[in-house]
């Protein structure tokens, strides 16, 4: 019997984390007002809670307009749209993301451009966007990752260098600022995700945010079957979808909006005494904070785990020790989306991948620091573990710091005892893909 918890030894933690999402009274009588009016859905639009959420969601990240949408891969269809993607346009994505970032540039049928991330943020690497720039490029879509923006500076002046569109990803950014201003704020169009895993939830959902009047038009359109829009300035016409957001959702999306600020403080607190632990323990590194962040969104906690410093030990050991120590956590939370089996891209579906051109390949991308990141090195820990007591912060810490000054005890411990072990949790919804 050794000491972790995966060999036998005393857990650092059974009590469960506060939980995830957080709702009270008011939401539920928020709810019962929304169902005793008999408006429950997105017609008419843009409907009374769906645009008073949406007008003061827009209001906090420092836009003019804001549009609430079904979710938050359609808010990233939806913005392409209203910047004018039309087939054959390249739109430039980081690799290591979440699928619905790439999807819905395929949906319009246009063609996604991968470049690999920065080492020190995991977010788009601008030094690598130019290379990949051709005369059909039309935008950049950077992604706000974990607690850390992309370098919204060298990729705008990037964009109006080559007059390109800049669609800001901030599925992870809610209340986040960078240089003072809300991220979504700063490029053409910003887009958020209200799915459960997100900062403020409604289940699902999703929004999109922008200072350009003619581009809230479009999107408003488009949201709305192909309507006019609310102001019809530019008197637009276009085909559009049903992608409106309820008002249930929206009354859940108004108590979330109120109660942002006090968890966001909370989530900071604890998150940098959990980094002033671990940020000097060998074996382990953490992601560059940078100084033009003013304000930070807090959503996983991402550090990195580095096996050439601790004898080989693969990730998914590391992990499944933490796991059983008590501590919810992953690894594979994304991939490249080019080696993803939820992005079986196949040219014959997608014309404008061969118009042209050889057809694209995308399996033979490679983007190393994004594959690293994957299968070897990124580390999760999901914010709501973050809204508790400093104890239940200092749990997380000992709890990592007690495997690592055992990691020996990991070492030649058989995979399907791990995989065991770290399937007998049930708190967390996702676990390690293993990549032994």
């Amino acid at each position: 019997m050794g000491k972790l918890a995966i060999t036998g030894g005393r857990p650092i933690r059974r009590k469960r984390f506060p939980p995830w999402p957080v709702y009270g009274r008011q939401d539920a009588l928020a709810l019962q007002q929304v169902l005793e009016s008999r408006n429950w859905g997105g017609y008419p639009f843009p409907n009374e809670r769906a645009d008073r959420f949406a007008q003061a969601f827009a209001r906090l990240q420092g836009a003019k307009y804001g549009l609430a949408v079904a979710n938050g891969t359609i808010a990233i269809e939806v913005a392409l749209k209203a910047a004018g993607i039309a087939p054959g346009d390249e739109v430039i994505v980081p690799a290591y993301t979440w699928e619905g970032t790439v999807g819905p540039i395929l949906l319009l049928n246009a063609v996604p451009v991968f470049v690999d991330v920065d080492p020190d943020t995991y977010c788009m690497d601008p030094q690598q966007i130019e290379a990949v720039i051709t005369p059909r490029t039309r935008a950049l879509l950077p992604v706000h990752l974990g607690m850390c923006f992309a370098d919204l500076d060298a990729i705008g002046r990037i964009a109006r260098k080559h007059k390109l569109a800049v669609i800001e990803d901030c599925a992870h950014a809610h209340g986040g600022r960078w240089r003072k201003k809300g991220a979504g704020a700063s490029g053409d169009l910003g887009c958020f995700s209200f799915q459960s895993s997100k900062l403020m939830t409604c289940g699902e959902g999703g929004a999109v945010i922008t200072n350009k009047l003619e581009y809230f038009e479009r999107a408003q359109s488009y949201t709305n079957c192909g309507r006019a829009s609310d102001s019809d300035h530019f008197r637009h016409r276009l085909i559009g979808f049903n992608y409106r957001l309820t008002e249930f959702q929206a009354a859940l999306l108004e108590g979330q909006l109120q109660r942002l600020p006090a968890q966001a403080e909370i989530r900071q607190a604890n998150m940098e005494r959990f980094e002033r632990r671990i940020g000097v323990v060998a074996g382990l590194g953490t992601l560059r904070r940078d100084a033009r962040i003013t304000a930070v969104a807090a959503y996983q906690y991402v550090f990195k785990y580095l096996p050439e410093q601790l004898g080989g030990v693969p990730r998914a050991a590391f992990l499944g020790a933490i796991e059983t120590e008590g501590i919810p956590c992953d690894g594979l939370f994304y991939e490249p989306v080019y080696r993803s089996a939820l992005f079986p891209v196949e040219p014959a579906d997608f014309p404008a991948l061969s118009w042209g051109r050889q057809p694209i390949d995308f399996k033979s991308v490679r983007c190393p620091v994004s594959e690293r990141a994957a299968y070897q090195e990124a580390a999760w820990l999901p914010h709501h573990i973050f809204l508790g007591t400093r104890a239940d912060t200092d749990d997380i810490a000992d709890a990592i710091e007690k495997v690592l000054e055992n990691i020996s005890e990991l070492r030649g411990l058989r995979h399907a005892t791990i995989e065991r072990q770290a399937m007998s949790r049930v708190e967390r919804p996702r676990v390690e893909k293993r990549q032994w």
